[in-house]
């Protein structure tokens, strides 16, 4: 009760983060943690005077995780199970919560229990004085410390991101996903992606416990050469998306370029040194068609990416109105 005593006492901002909040719970294949998850945020909730919501999304599970998620959390009005028909990751997950809520704050949170839900207010604190984006530092033993450390540290590198830990738990404003979109297994670049788009990022150190039960749905050989995949699609969306003519255009001329001076220089040993080789033409042909082929893709993204650009435009708009309108109706009300 003390707690909850101190939440009441806490700043006017800080009081509306615990209760304009929604925590993200993905779960897929979890019904051996699902009792102690329910009942440990439950009584997170009435320690520090919590009073968001929390949205579990059964992502496609086949040992009855929602079902088990339903009747743990029956006569508690704050908890909400939604349900993928198939398993379609932690992205999806995160952005049918999203749809599925109007609260301000998105506390992502995952199911395995090796953080605990006594962390939320911590997050919340540091929303209410202003961030963005809060992300948690795990401190603590873990399989994938290596590889993860790793891609940490390149994403850092690449992207100069203000974080250390890009997957991990974390706090955000709802509002940000209207502004990054976000692709199937793009949750662990959120961070990033935000970050480009202007938005502040700080972090907290969390501790990391051991998994009491079931096994990781996020480990395995694959899923290492898809993050890499993953980071150099987000980078050149990021550095290059808007202007595809310097990852296209700028190749195509310089081998174009090459194809000329290769095409000189065989005419020159042709006839003036009466020296054929035939394998110089070819070269030119492959040299002068590639460059042509990338110039043209170049051209033609540059096309796409204005589209892209008017699309973006008549979005913000379209929010704009609607937030003026929401504005009047307000007024009216």
């Amino acid at each position: 009760m003390a707690n909850v005593a101190a939440a009441r006492g806490a700043s006017p901002s800080a009081r509306d983060a615990y209760s304009d909040f929604a925590l993200v719970v993905p779960a897929y294949n979890e019904a051996e943690n699902v009792p102690r998850l329910v009942q440990s945020i439950r009584d997170a909730f009435e320690e520090f005077g919590l009073s968001g919501e929390v949205l579990l999304v059964d992502d496609g599970s086949t040992d009855g995780t929602g079902e088990l998620a339903r009747t743990e959390g029956a006569g508690w009005p704050a908890l909400r199970v939604l349900a993928h028909r198939v398993n379609l990751g932690k992205t999806e997950a995160l952005l049918t919560a999203a749809a599925a809520t109007h609260r301000k704050y998105l506390v992502l949170f995952d199911a395995d229990l090796q953080h605990l839900p006594a962390e939320i207010p911590r997050f919340l604190d540091k929303l209410a004085e202003g961030w963005d984006i809060v992300t948690g530092r795990k401190i603590g033993a873990y399989d994938k410390r290596l590889v993860s450390s790793i891609y940490n540290a390149v994403s850092r590198r690449i992207f100069a991101v203000p974080v250390s830990d890009l997957n991990s738990m974390k706090a955000f404003r709802a509002d940000i996903l209207e502004t990054v979109r976000l692709r199937h297994d793009w949750h662990r670049f959120f961070v990033v992606m935000a970050h480009r788009r202007g938005f502040t990022a700080t972090e907290i150190d969390i501790a990391l416990y051991p998994r009491e039960a079931g096994q990781s749905k996020y480990s395995g050989k694959g899923r290492v050469v898809g993050a890499v995949l993953d980071l150099i699609a987000v980078w050149f969306q990021l550095r290059l998306s808007r202007r595809p003519m310097l990852a296209f255009g700028i190749p195509g001329v310089f081998l174009i370029a090459s194809g000329v001076l290769t095409g000189l220089a065989a005419l020159f040993a042709r006839y003036a040194m009466g020296v054929g080789f035939r394998p110089l033409l070819y070269l030119v042909m492959l040299l002068v068609t590639v460059g042509v082929l990338f110039f043209v893709a170049g051209f033609l993204a540059e096309m796409i990416a204005s589209v892209h650009d008017e699309l973006d435009a008549v979005r913000s708009r379209r929010g704009d109105r609607g937030a003026k309108g929401q504005g009047s109706g307000d007024r009216d009300r």
